[in-house]
């Protein structure tokens, strides 16, 4: 912004060619020629260029006394839509002893040729005039020099404010940066974001990608910046909705609750029996291939477009869809082979705080975790053109009753590794065991009765009467005391809980359980 004393010096040097001065009030063409002019910046220069109005050409002032009609004329030009890009312009009154001034003051576009009603103005040396073929070339090149990534570009209309300074300085720059260099970084925050591309110093504001990651309010500028859970019950939008989430806020707040929700909500686990003597885990949706697919959904996402990353749950399987389609260089026919980033730096972000990686090998991995799961591998959609869809179905492996391998075998292979005696011995203790059973049952039957009425019948009785005996016993020490394996316990004491059977208040360790 202007002052005084550098207005004066600018008014005086009349070889500046950054400068245009008139005494006219109501030349609005003349006006805007001139600001499109400054806009296009033909020399590369880079400096601002000043329409002074109230001021003959060497530099005196004309008494002009500058009045609101007249500011809010000037102002006007920015938004009425004559001039295309939009032009970067500040208006501003100055008084003095001799009269007053009104200047604009334009900054040169990053995205020229800018245009005034079609045509492109620009100025060579003292004077304005339509470009030439040439100019024009030299103006588009520039543009396409300058272009960024909409992460990159500055989100205008934002300041420093609008971000989580705190968080940033927590729990990004500790990990994005060398602790040695930081310590002795004593750069301002803003610098510092500059530097690794999230804010713009020259229009001192963040970056589209620094509101997404770290903003206070990034709907507030970008509305679709955020991820919708819903869980419809049937296999289509028809069914009823059991349940719904908005995930909203930045990125460094909201990907750790989406991974702590597919984790404990989306990836339910249970074990299944194999044999006799062994069993497996299978998840519904395994953890990390579902929690990729929702991370590469987001980090691909367009931030142009106000629609949200859907991720939506059916009976038979998850979709998930973000807008924009594939993206630069990527083709349905080369894809996962080559990648390109329409947000680079929000993916270098989310690869530093460890939600992505970025070298191509996340959809193998997947595609490898869903077969082994039972899932089957995901479905890319690329027919949406405007948006892009993948379908994860559900496991069948997770619904498989168990006993999938042949039992007889396994068990003639144990039989083969115990002692030759074991099946003798084993008999005699069973003949001899079944004998005094039967001879208590005749002289106590009604105790025996009682004891098999108190004895638990399952896995889930079990727990329950371990949990009777001691209302503080740990999982751990159920999985010692019962003889069952971490997932089985874990499984099972889930199904209870859910079902509001049981339910354990306070911390792992200190707390305890609570039958219903």
């Amino acid at each position: 912004m202007l002052i005084q004393s550098q207005l004066r010096h600018i008014l005086s040097d009349t070889e500046s060619h950054h400068v245009e001065r008139t005494t006219s009030t109501d030349n609005m063409d003349k006006f805007c020629q001139a600001i499109c002019a400054f806009s296009n910046d033909v020399s590369g220069s880079s400096k601002n260029g000043y329409l002074i109005i109230g001021a003959y050409n060497n530099g005196k002032l004309s008494g002009l006394k500058v009045d609101d009609k007249l500011l809010l004329q000037i102002a006007n030009i920015r938004t009425d839509g004559n001039i295309l890009p939009q032009p970067i312009m500040t208006v501003e009154k100055f008084s003095f002893d001799d009269g007053d001034v009104l200047v604009a003051e334009v900054q040169p576009s990053e995205f020229p040729p800018v245009r005034y009603r079609g045509r492109v103005w620009v100025r060579v040396g003292p004077r304005k005039s339509m470009a030439t073929e040439a100019e024009v070339k030299i103006l588009t090149e520039r543009r396409l020099s300058n272009v960024h990534t909409f992460d990159a570009m500055p989100c205008l209309g934002t300041t420093i404010d609008d971000l989580d300074v705190k968080l940033i300085k927590k729990e990004f720059l500790p990990k994005a940066v060398a602790e040695e260099v930081l310590a002795e970084d004593k750069r301002s925050i803003e610098e510092q974001l500059a530097s690794l591309g999230f804010y713009d110093l020259r229009y001192d504001c963040p970056t589209n990608g620094a509101i997404v990651l770290f903003g206070t309010n990034p709907e507030r500028y970008l509305p679709g910046s955020y991820v919708q859970y819903v869980r419809f019950k049937g296999n289509d939008r028809a069914g009823d909705i059991v349940n719904e989430y908005k995930f909203s806020g930045n990125l460094c707040v909201v990907l750790p609750r989406i991974d702590t929700f597919i984790e404990t909500s989306i990836s339910q686990k249970r074990p299944i029996p194999v044999s006799v003597l062994r069993e497996e885990t299978f998840s519904k949706y395994p953890y990390w291939a579902t929690r990729e697919l929702l991370m590469n959904s987001i980090m691909h996402r367009d931030h142009e477009a106000n629609g949200a990353v859907q991720f939506y749950e059916y009976d038979d399987r998850i979709e998930v869809q973000n807008p924009g389609g594939l993206y630069g260089k990527v083709t349905p026919e080369n894809f996962p082979n080559v990648s390109d980033y329409r947000n680079p730096f929000i993916a270098e972000a989310m690869k530093v705080l460890g939600y992505v990686n970025r070298f191509s090998r996340g959809v193998y991995r997947v595609q490898k975790e869903l077969e082994e799961n039972g899932n089957g591998k995901a479905i890319f959609d690329f027919s949406l053109v405007t948006a892009f869809r993948v379908v994860e179905n559900v496991s069948k492996r997770y619904f498989e009753e168990g006993f999938s391998v042949n039992i007889a075998q396994e068990k003639e292979e144990t039989t083969q590794k115990l002692p030759r005696n074991y099946p003798e011995t084993t008999q005699k203790k069973e003949d001899k065991n079944q004998r005094k059973a039967k001879e208590t049952s005749k002289k106590h039957p009604r105790n025996i009765q009682e004891t098999s009425k108190k004895r638990p019948r399952n896995i889930q009785e079990k727990i329950l009467q371990a949990i009777k005996n001691n209302p503080s016993i740990t999982r751990k020490e159920l999985e010692i005391q019962l003889g069952y394996s971490h997932g089985s316990i874990k499984y099972h004491i889930q199904v209870m809980s859910n079902a509001g059977v049981i339910k354990h208040e306070g911390s792992t360790k200190s707390g305890k359980w609570i039958i219903l």
